[in-house]
């Protein structure tokens, strides 16, 4: 691999030789094409420990998956890719399985549920430096339900608005997460634990709030529906996820959110 620098700045492939710039980043990266074929990696008994990691990989990406649908729409308050991140968090969980053999390893958040504690989905602007205070939370996990009290907030001095927009509103978000196991039977190999409950979530949302004003304590409750409650297992995490975001008037007079101007926050897992 090589890395072009100067005037050249071509991206594609130019036989054989492909170039490319990673997201992120404004280098162009020259490769050589070439390898070892799809169907070599799938069949060689070389290529038997990579087949068992892949196995694994996909493992995480559910998971991934799984904790992205946990937090709701508060996924959207994130200024930089979660995905990936939560991916990495899967394999290093799933390496704590000390017993089962690489590629049938368990991943198990149940166990190692301080993992995702306290987890900010914003690295310019973390939640509690633009909100000054936090909220408190109570959770029910047999009626899957969770209730979360914003405090009383001056806006003169528990709210930074750094862009100075004319309003706010609160998010609070309930969400399951399922352990993951090795299922062979799978395209992947890997399914939830309790797939009836994975990556499902309940979310509430304030009003529009004035910047300039003092908001009186905010209480959301959220629960799911009735028939979720049977199937809730000891193989199931369940995930408190609290956020903000501004918002400015748009044509007509409507207040919409503007982008790239909310945190968010993973507040409590249990």
């Amino acid at each position: 691999m090589a890395i072009v620098k100067g005037i050249f700045q071509a991206t594609g492939s130019i036989k054989g030789v492909s170039f490319y710039s990673p997201v992120g980043s404004d280098k162009v990266i020259m490769r050589t094409k070439g390898g070892a074929t799809k169907e070599r990696i799938a069949k060689g008994k070389e290529f038997e420990k990579l087949r068992h990691h892949q196995a694994e990989w996909g493992g995480c990406v559910q998971f991934a998956r799984g904790v992205r649908g946990a937090v709701g729409e508060l996924y959207r308050l994130a200024d930089f890719n979660l995905s990936p991140v939560w991916t990495g968090m899967g394999k290093k969980l799933i390496k704590l399985d000390t017993i089962s053999p690489i590629g049938e390893r368990k991943l198990q958040l149940t166990v190692y549920k301080q993992a995702l504690n306290d987890f900010n989905f914003n690295r310019n602007y973390p939640l509690a430096s633009i909100l000054r205070v936090m909220p408190t939370v109570e959770v029910d996990r047999q009626a899957l339900k969770a209730t979360v009290v914003f405090p009383r907030i001056n806006t003169e001095s528990h709210l930074v608005n750094f862009q100075r927009l004319p309003y706010f509103r609160l998010i609070a978000c309930l969400g399951t997460v399922s352990d993951m196991h090795y299922k062979p039977v799978m395209q992947t190999n890997y399914d939830a634990l309790n797939p009836e409950l994975q990556g499902f979530s309940v979310s509430k949302m304030s009003n529009w709030l004035s910047t300039n004003d003092i908001i009186d304590e905010q209480t959301f409750i959220m629960q799911f529906d009735d028939h979720f409650i049977p199937m809730i297992t000891d193989d199931i995490t369940l995930v408190v996820s609290v956020g903000m975001e501004f918002g400015n008037v748009a044509f007509g007079g409507s207040i919409v959110e503007v982008k790239r101007a909310g945190c968010a926050r993973i507040l409590k897992v249990l």
